[in-house]
């Protein structure tokens, strides 16, 4: 009934799609009208929308004309001219909404009209690609159409300074990858000075794959780590106590490699610890003794699960890892979160500082910073309630320009592996002897090379494809469509080429182009001019051959865990009404068989009687391979969904310390702040020591006094006060903030108001980001160590929340306690202009390939920071520099004396 009632009515996705028809006639309708204006005018054009903009009108009404003014730039820059269904994406990007557009149907091209549309608020607009390759290319190929409309466009590569970041932001539009413009945001945010600040805030960004780097990439945050200050004799007193704990105080799940403490344990180390001044009175599991007890438990690992020689070897004075399935040593690599340090102080050798986390966000969170996001992809529709429950963003199919002439046949599924790949090879032989283009999609580059030695040893030439190379990789993609042709290619997602029949004549003028250059021989004009002739002569020849043989073969070796990257390997044929076919080879040894009911398929094998190389071929098999791919899919959604509750925790705090520090940042008098914070540290101070309600007899005077000469710097007869017959806590503190206004005003008098202004807020910038970086510490050792509370029947989730709250009250009320000890107690030696402080050096960037592990941005270099020498004439390039060294100015002084002249 329902495939009869879609057949009548059209399915929700048709009647979106024929929503937007009366725009898209509106479109049409207005095209000769801009056909017939000069070039100046199509600029003159952009000019009137940006003024109508500006004078209220909106982008919905002016999106008829903004796009037909795009379709004519775009024809005229690039002889290209927008499909109906492209305005049709178009309109669905503009709305903050994704698009889902099959390979070949011009996505590129696609956002050119919504990133336009959007760029006449004169905001700017990020164009988000998944590498640097893409980034460049589509940014250098699409402003072609953006100057024919008068507008600017920039890129944001790896390696860019902080001048050639803040120009590319300032364009209309920007072109970059997910990683940089992370990246960009966190280390903005590290910032001293607004002028220093590269991004110019976050007002539409259209995310190309957006499948790719929403939901793939979104698995792993971005991290910029520093390493911390040396804790040597800290790491070496909690080992110290590991020795000292019985059987009895400790439990082992070899199973789970874990280790706990048990309830004696819990008690027993809490004495131990209390006994070396590690954790002051109170509970164990007080918020404020979270990294002592995540130290403590690290500890306890290092000595109960990680055995030497078997884990780790010692090697000199450093402790190298053994890789547990190879057996091999694994130099350079190191533990996270402390276990490598507590590894190293078990084994007595020299402790290396740990990497602290300075900043992070997810992915998720940094998205939805865009007040509107949009997306584009071959295929989201199979996670569509996860863009919609994460992002708020609506899947959209947008129909092909031409219908889909591609044959996707069932899978076959053999009992081994083997079996399967012999079937893939004769097919692949078959292919290769009728001239048809293969192109062989694999799970991981181990199989693509399990598969490319046996294409070898039946001496079938081919092309394996799993680097990450991107130019290489557009090259190889780009003529992977040649008949006969075979491609072994490892996760087909985002490359960004299409696969074209017969060739590609681009890619093949630019080799030939290059080779003559190599030769020594510099191509003219008509020279290349008559080679594309020749060689679009022979791609068309070709292309009629591959047609001839039935179009593009794809076979994939294995399904995929996920629908979404199948369909993914299948949209590379068949594009733009192209013929085409596709067939999975499956055997019950795949991995998604055998975690799946792997006995079962066995058995009904068996029970068919089927001979070794005989393969099932049924709708029923391929269905229930669907199903256990979505099992899989629900599951890894939970996991992600799981994650981003925990970190939303994080980014509500982040966000509010970011602000804040922007709202000091554009202030420049700061004086009102620095005075509450004052008075409010007295208050916290009498109120710790003077509790409300309590008798005379009750007050900690001498602590008080402490804290007060420790905090203002003021040695004030506290004591005396408080013998005074009848006096209350709110005189006391009343005494103390008048004290304490009045030392502070000297200060003022002495030095300057307009010094002391910059000296404000440099340090109350300096203060926040210290206390921020070590709530960060506190805030990871809060994570690992939370799900324990699961075992008292207590919501690890909420529990986070309650401990991550009060973590954050404690972080402002130790800001302000610090911020006023440091302003109180600086003495300004030179009145000159204080240096800015900077970020910390030997910072380092950090995106995990959720595949691999590996840091991606090692690859490229993950220095942040060092973009030049330093420059004696500019601080902003010295780092940190010791205080007795010779200043970086060149004036002969120690820095201390010079530039570092602003101390506390």
């Amino acid at each position: 009934m329902l495939s009869i009632a879609r057949r009548l009515l059209g399915s929700s996705n048709d009647r979106k799609v024929r929503k937007f028809q009366p725009i898209v006639a509106k479109i049409n309708a207005l095209e000769p009208e801009f056909e017939k204006l000069t070039d100046a005018q199509l600029i003159g054009k952009t000019e009137e929308f940006r003024q109508r903009v500006a004078d209220g009108e909106s982008l919905t009404a002016l999106l008829p004309e903004a796009f037909a003014n795009v379709r004519e730039g775009a024809k005229r820059a690039l002889g290209m001219r927008h499909f109906d269904v492209q305005l049709v994406g178009g309109i669905v990007l503009n709305n903050g909404g994704i698009a889902e557009m099959k390979t070949g149907e011009g996505k590129t091209l696609v956002a050119t009209l919504p990133v336009y549309l959007n760029a006449l608020t004169q905001k700017g607009v990020h164009v988000v690609t998944v590498n640097d390759y893409l980034a460049k290319r589509d940014a250098e190929w699409m402003a072609q159409v953006y100057s024919k409309l008068g507008m600017t466009t920039g890129v944001i590569l790896h390696g860019l300074n902080d001048d050639e970041r803040r120009r590319a932001y300032g364009c209309d539009i920007t072109y970059g990858t997910n990683n940089e413009l992370g990246f960009d945001y966190l280390r903005d945010n590290m910032k001293y000075s607004l002028d220093d600040m590269v991004q110019r805030g976050h007002h539409y960004a259209i995310v190309d794959e957006v499948d790719s780097i929403l939901i793939d990439e979104a698995r792993t945050p971005l991290i910029i780590s520093g390493r911390t200050e040396d804790r040597t004799e800290f790491y070496r007193t909690i080992d110290t106590i590991i020795p000292l704990l019985g059987e009895e105080d400790y439990q082992i799940d070899e199973k789970a490699r874990s280790v706990v403490f048990t309830e004696d344990g819990n008690e027993h180390i809490e004495q131990l610890l209390k006994e070396r001044g590690l954790i002051e009175d109170g509970d164990l599991y007080d918020v404020e003794n979270v990294s002592v007890v995540h130290h403590i438990n690290q500890a306890l690992k290092a000595h109960k699960m990680f055995k030497r020689d078997k884990d780790y070897i010692v090697k000199g004075s450093d402790v190298v890892l053994i890789d547990e399935f190879t057996g091999r040593m694994m130099p350079g690599r190191r533990l996270s979160d402390g276990l490598h340090q507590a590894i190293e102080a078990k084994e007595g050798v020299d402790i290396q500082p740990e990497n602290q986390t300075l900043a992070s966000i997810t992915f998720q969170n940094y998205f939805r910073l865009y007040k509107k996001l949009a997306g584009m992809t071959g295929t989201a529709a199979t996670e569509a309630d996860e863009f919609f429950s994460i992002y708020k963003l609506e899947v959209v199919e947008i129909p092909t320009n031409k219908p889909v002439a591609r044959i996707d046949n069932e899978d076959q599924v053999y009992r081994t592996a083997n079996e399967k790949f012999a079937a893939i090879t004769e097919e692949i032989l078959d292919c290769q002897q009728r001239g048809q283009p293969v192109l062989v999609g694999t799970v991981s580059i181990e199989k693509s090379e399990v598969l490319s030695e046996i294409l070898k040893k039946k001496k079938i030439t081919h092309q394996v494809l799993n680097a990450r190379y991107h130019e290489q990789e557009a090259s190889i993609i780009a003529q992977a469509g040649v008949p006969g042709s075979v491609t072994i290619a490892t996760n087909m997602a985002g490359r960004g080429t299409d696969i074209q029949l017969g060739g590609n004549v681009d890619f093949r003028l630019a080799d030939w182009v290059s080779e003559e250059k190599q030769a020594g021989r510099e191509p003219t004009e008509d020279q290349i001019k008559a080679k594309r002739s020749e060689i679009a002569a022979d791609v068309a020849t070709k292309k009629k051959q591959a047609l001839d043989a039935g179009g593009l073969y794809v076979m994939g070796s294995e399904r995929h865990e996920s629908r979404r990257i199948d369909n993914q390997l299948r949209g590379r044929t068949g594009r733009q009404g192209d013929p085409g076919k596709s067939r999975f080879f499956i055997s019950v040894e795949d991995d998604l068989l055998r975690i799946f009911a792997p006995e079962r398929l066995d058995t009904i094998m068996r029970t068919l009687g089927l001979k070794e190389g005989e393969a099932i071929e049924h709708p029923w098999m391929s269905k229930a391979l669907e199903t256990s791919q979505k099992k899989v899919e629900q599951r890894n959604f939970d996991m992600r969904k799981n994650v981003l509750k925990y970190d939303d925790v994080m980014n509500d705090q982040r966000k509010a310390i970011f602000e804040q520090r922007i709202e000091f940042m554009s202030d420049t008098d700061l004086s009102d702040v620095v005075k509450d914070m004052r008075h409010q540290a007295a208050e916290d101070l009498v109120e710790t020591h003077i509790p409300p309600k309590a008798f005379a007899d009750q007050w900690d005077i001498e602590g008080l006094h402490e804290k007060v000469l420790n905090t203002f710097g003021l040695d004030l007869p506290i004591a005396e006060w408080a013998a005074e017959e009848g006096i209350a806590d709110e005189e006391i503190r009343d005494r103390i903030t008048d004290a304490a206004d009045k030392s502070y005003a000297e200060k003022v008098a002495e030095v300057g108001p307009e010094l002391m202004r910059r000296v404000e807020k440099y340090e109350l910038l300096r203060t926040i980001d210290d206390n921020w970086r070590e709530h960060l510490q506190q805030l990871d050792a809060l994570r690992s160590v939370i799900g324990l509370r699961g075992y008292a029947q207590r919501d690890p989730l909420n529990e986070y929340k309650t401990e991550a709250f009060n973590l954050f009250e404690h972080l402002l009320e130790s800001l302000r306690e610090e911020f006023t000890r440091r302003i109180m107690g600086i003495r300004i030696q030179m009145q000159q202009r204080p240096q800015a402080p900077q970020p910390p050096r030997q910072m380092q960037a950090i995106h995990a390939d959720p595949r691999t592990g590996q840091n991606e941005m090692a690859a490229a270099g993950d220095a942040l920071g060092d973009h030049s020498e330093i420059d004696p004439d500019n601080p902003a390039t010295w780092g940190k520099v010791p205080r007795n060294s010779p200043c970086p100015c060149g004036s002969g002084k120690k820095y201390k004396h010079c530039h570092g002249a602003l101390v506390a």
